[in-house]
């Protein structure tokens, strides 16, 4: 039993229409009759919500029309298997070549034919589907997206809404012209290629895509194998006097370290964190202002020490910091001499009084 068996039965003994079924489906009806008719495969479960509408409108329990789908779809795949699909056609590889951009249109064209169907033409035709199938993924759902790929293609919207179903179980192998006018073509402006690197930078419309420019890159990064934490750092964690309220990037920080021969002490996560937290240590792009600093601090308070770890070096680091806050009050409290007062003088003892005539 497959899923045009269980479709066709429960239409007869709910006496209903291909036309009905097509409507609840928000479909054409012309795509139900050939899914019926089994001239379609059933589109996978995990790409579409046709089976949901289906099922509720002929009542059937939920996951059942999928769950048939599935099986059916895997069936199809190891028949399909014996003899391999041909190669694009070239309508499909002119299409693809159509968007490339002046500048390496020419080189790229060359390598296409003269390596038929090789590794650049896979690479960039793959690129290129599963970006327009992503985007079209993304926006199955959207009544208004559909509407205007649909309008733009000269297409009704139950018509858009089947032949995006169809492009979604399309494969680099059987992609046909109808896929590259129908999604490529609207979707895609322009994409270039980088021969060195292999990199691929893909401009899109700016009306169906959010965002217009993707770029993919093949880079060399590095094996991040899962690394033993560190003995200091774990009795750090212990220890709440020395780690307090360290937040969980601070602590993400700490654990990253690498130290090649010495080991380190809780002591010294401990003056790392600190370091982290002191705003003199990092630049800004903008100076905070001093409201903002002094919130800032408040937010993270400087973790008190226990008077056993490292108790001579902390003592003289205590020292040292009320010596540097005595100097600026102790300049503040010595008093400056006071100054002379100048008399005024009384005009009628000046010598200009003393030779005037009465």
């Amino acid at each position: 039993m497959d899923v045009c068996l269980v479709i066709k039965q429960r239409l007869e003994e709910l006496g209903l229409e291909q036309r009905d079924l097509a409507a609840a489906a928000t479909v054409t009806e012309s795509y139900i009759s050939q899914l019926l008719t089994r001239k379609k495969l059933p589109p996978a479960s995990d790409r579409t919500d046709i089976y949901a509408k289906i099922a509720k409108f002929l009542k059937l329990p939920a996951g059942k029309l999928s769950e048939l789908a599935d099986l059916q779809r895997k069936e199809e795949l190891k028949r399909t298997l014996v003899e391999p699909p041909a190669a694009l056609l070239r309508d499909v590889r002119e299409s693809i070549l159509g968007k490339c951009s002046p500048e390496k249109e020419r080189e790229v064209r060359a390598i296409f034919e003269r390596q038929p169907f090789g590794e650049l033409e896979r690479l960039v035709t793959q690129k290129l589907l599963d970006l327009a199938k992503k985007i079209a993924r993304e926006e199955l759902e959207s009544e208004s997206w559909l509407r205007l790929v649909a309008q733009l293609i000269g297409r009704s919207y139950e018509q858009m809404r089947v032949m995006v179903l169809e492009f979604l179980d399309t494969d680099v192998l059987n992609l046909s012209i109808e896929n590259c006018d129908c999604f490529l073509d609207p979707l895609i402006e322009s994409w270039d290629i980088d021969l060195v690197s292999f990199a691929i930078e893909v401009v899109l419309n700016r009306r169906l895509a959010p965002a217009n420019r993707r770029r993919f890159e093949f880079v060399e990064n590095e094996n991040k194998q899962p690394s033993e934490e560190e003995p200091g750092f774990k009795r750090f964690l212990r220890d709440r006097i020395l780690s307090g309220d360290a937040a969980k990037d601070e602590i993400e920080f700490l654990k990253r370290l690498r130290f090649s021969g010495r080991r380190p002490t809780p002591l010294y996560y401990y003056r790392e964190l600190q370091n982290l937290r002191d705003p003199l240590h990092f630049r800004s792009p903008s100076p905070p202002k001093a409201k903002l600093l002094s919130q800032a601090q408040a937010k993270r308070p400087i973790v008190p020490m226990h008077k056993y770890h490292d108790a001579n070096g902390i003592q003289e680091e205590l020292q040292l910091d009320g010596r540097k806050k005595a100097i600026p009050m102790l300049g503040r409290e010595q008093k400056q001499p006071p100054r002379k007062k100048i008399k005024k003088q009384d005009p009628r003892e000046s010598p200009e009084a003393l030779y005037r005539e009465p």
